[in-house]
């Protein structure tokens, strides 16, 4: 168990009204179940904290369009490079993150990753989630 004042190693960022994010979290979250009881790790619904990641200049609706993360060191990853980060901390899913994070699949990863949070977002929008 972390102890007070001891900062989780990652803590993830999402909008939990998109289903899609939303299943993709809670997946995640029983895959890495030992390490959010411990408190390695956060997955936190940004409409409860709309503010948190101001001090960052991400805006709401940035982290409504992609993931973002915050790491123990308080360094900020987005996007793909979160994906990346859960794999990498997930039982038997640092094979994901050796092969997509690779510096030659990263471009390619970080690219496909925007299109489809591109179209995720704007699909959210037309139905009124937020």
């Amino acid at each position: 168990m972390l102890g007070q004042g001891t900062k989780p190693e990652l803590t993830v960022w999402y909008n939990k009204r998109c289903p899609v994010c939303n299943v993709g979290i809670g997946r995640q979250k029983r895959r890495l179940i030992e390490a959010v009881k411990a408190g390695r790790i956060e997955f936190r619904d940004i409409d409860f904290e709309p503010a948190a990641l101001a001090g960052y200049r991400a805006s709401l609706e940035d982290i409504r369009r992609r993931l973002h993360a915050t790491d123990a060191q308080g360094q900020l990853l987005v996007g793909a490079d979160v994906v990346i980060a859960v794999w990498k901390a997930t039982p038997g899913e640092g094979w994901l993150a050796t092969l997509f994070g690779n510096p030659i699949a990263l471009p390619l990863t970080r690219f496909a990753y925007d299109r489809f949070a591109d179209l995720l977002y704007a699909w959210n929008r037309r139905k009124g989630r937020w």
